[in-house]
């Protein structure tokens, strides 16, 4: 389920059983760790653990990928922050973790990419039709309009 309006995305697995709410900011989705351990069901020092491998890799750089998050608390008179990780840190980690969840998660993933590309590409090509299509037209008709001079005289002084 997706409502990018209200920056909410909703990913479920194929049982039901997990149901993750995506902050969606900056062109990206985030997760906290507790999130990512919801998803992938796996404790958080194991996500925690991931995390730290992909940055220490070089995978990802931890500038761009990390944000801590403001929010109030119940009570409404306290802010309390939250670090958040981006899709792509969400994705290395899902194809790091050993879970059931973590399979579907990468399988699920990868269709959504997969579509992603045939209908970019679809749509890309379509575009490049009509624009040849258009650029054509325009030739004839500017064959038609344009009358050239039989023979070529010097231009008048």
């Amino acid at each position: 389920m997706e409502n990018i309006n209200n920056q909410i995305v909703i990913y479920q697995t194929e049982d039901g059983n997990t149901a993750i709410d995506v902050r969606l900011e900056n062109e990206t989705g985030w997760l906290s760790q507790a999130q990512m351990s919801q998803l992938f069901q796996k404790d958080r020092s194991v996500i925690a653990r991931h995390i730290a491998n992909v940055y220490k890799e070089g995978e990802l750089d931890a500038d761009t990928t990390c944000a801590k998050f403001a929010h109030m608390g119940s009570d409404g008179d306290q802010t309390y922050y939250t670090t958040l990780y981006s899709l792509d840190v969400i994705i290395s980690v899902g194809y790091r973790v050993k879970s059931r969840n973590g399979t579907m998660f990468r399988i699920w993933a990868n269709r959504v990419l997969k579509e992603y590309l045939v209908k970019g590409f679809a749509v890309r090509n379509k575009l490049t039709e009509q624009k040849y299509k258009e650029l054509n037209q325009m030739v004839q008709l500017l064959g038609r309009t344009i009358v050239l001079p039989t023979t070529l005289s010097p231009p008048s002084p």
